[in-house]
């Protein structure tokens, strides 16, 4: 089962949408982060949260086999 790390942004309520959309874009092409939750509450703020994927390497043996 994969493990995900998180990450959350928070826009104001007079950031246009524009505005989050090229933040959203920017973390998903340079941090490959993806979409995992949005959440837009009444005074107009928006949260949004993020995740990726975390690799991790597995560690040879000394003998070169697992």
């Amino acid at each position: 089962m994969p493990e995900y790390e998180y990450r959350t942004l928070t826009f104001e309520r007079g950031t246009s949408r524009g505005d989050v959309r090229q933040a959203l874009t920017d973390e998903a092409e340079y941090g490959h982060w993806e979409l995992a939750r949005t959440r837009l509450y009444l005074g107009g703020m928006r949260r949004v949260w993020l995740r990726r994927r975390i690799i991790r390497m597995r560690r040879e043996s000394p003998g070169g086999l697992l």
